[in-house]
């Protein structure tokens, strides 16, 4: 485990990132290239249905400071520019888009032993700033989570959570959607050799008083495939295969099916990273 709390979004990261990073229904296929100067462009496309979308990124780094920049099919051109620790700590992020006027943010985030920081606000003359704090260390953290809109005078956001994190266990509780939707998730590492790993996660929204649980698996077959499988109390039953054939080049097959609908075709999708 990483040294400190973190940040705020890292609180269920772990359980998350089993239960959903890498499954989807659609076919993704991307190719990253490098230039003899290190520049990375990336081009990758999305069919989901009968709808196609691309997109062209490249990323430039020069010492501590990143530039992504990505243009989309709709003609959008998203720009982030990242500087890694001007001070010990510390990373100040800077993203628009282009032709959207509304979109410029300035986000500083800071890391401390005992606490993690991050705060934002759009380039606008009535801005949305954001600020979440985390308190404590790599064993138990407690933060929130808030956004408020000064063109209103409202907070348009207001989350918080609790973690606590083991060897092998990490347990956490967060509130969202201003306090509407309460989740409690549980990651434990079983074999770090093989990669397995077991979590859960339960969902209460308060106002349609329903729940939602999902318990997921993770195992490597060996170090370059890994298998996943989840499921939930409506009966959705997911599962994918991951295969790393070359060094940072995945390829992706996942399938979901809801078993109290067995007769209807099963969604499957397909992705596609390489990397030469």
């Amino acid at each position: 485990m990483g040294k400190g709390p973190g940040l705020f979004i890292d609180i269920g990261k772990k359980t998350r990132d089993l239960l959903y990073k890498d499954y989807q229904s659609d076919h993704k296929f991307a190719i990253t290239t490098y230039t003899s100067n290190g520049v990375a462009i990336t081009s990758t496309g999305i069919k989901k249905g009968e709808l196609f979308l691309a997109d062209v990124s490249t990323q430039v780094k020069n010492k501590n400071i990143t530039t992504d920049v990505k243009v989309d099919t709709n003609s959008n051109l998203l720009t982030t520019i990242t500087v890694d620790e001007p001070a010990p700590g510390l990373k100040t992020v800077f993203s628009f888009i282009v032709p959207d006027q509304r979109s410029g943010k300035v986000e500083l985030q800071y890391q401390h032993e005992y606490a993690g920081i991050s705060t934002s606000i759009g380039l606008t003359a009535s801005p949305i700033v954001n600020f979440s704090g985390v308190v404590g260390n790599n064993l138990f953290s407690a933060g929130t989570d808030l956004s408020f809109d000064t063109s209103t005078g409202n907070f348009t956001k207001y989350n918080a959570g609790l973690s606590f994190t083991k060897s092998d266990l990490i347990a956490s509780l967060t509130l969202n959607d201003k306090g509407d939707t309460l989740n409690a998730s549980y990651y434990h590492s079983v074999s770090p050799l093989t990669n397995t790993a077991v979590g859960a996660e339960l969902s209460h929204s308060f106002s349609s008083n329903e729940n939602t649980l999902t318990f997921g698996t993770q195992h490597a077959l060996d170090p370059l495939t890994t298998v996943k499988a989840r499921v939930n109390n409506f009966g959705k039953a997911s599962a994918l295969i991951q295969h790393e054939w070359r060094p940072r080049s995945l390829f992706t097959i996942s399938g979901e099916v809801d078993t109290r609908a067995i007769e209807k075709s099963a969604k499957i999708g397909l992705a596609v990273a390489l990397k030469p």
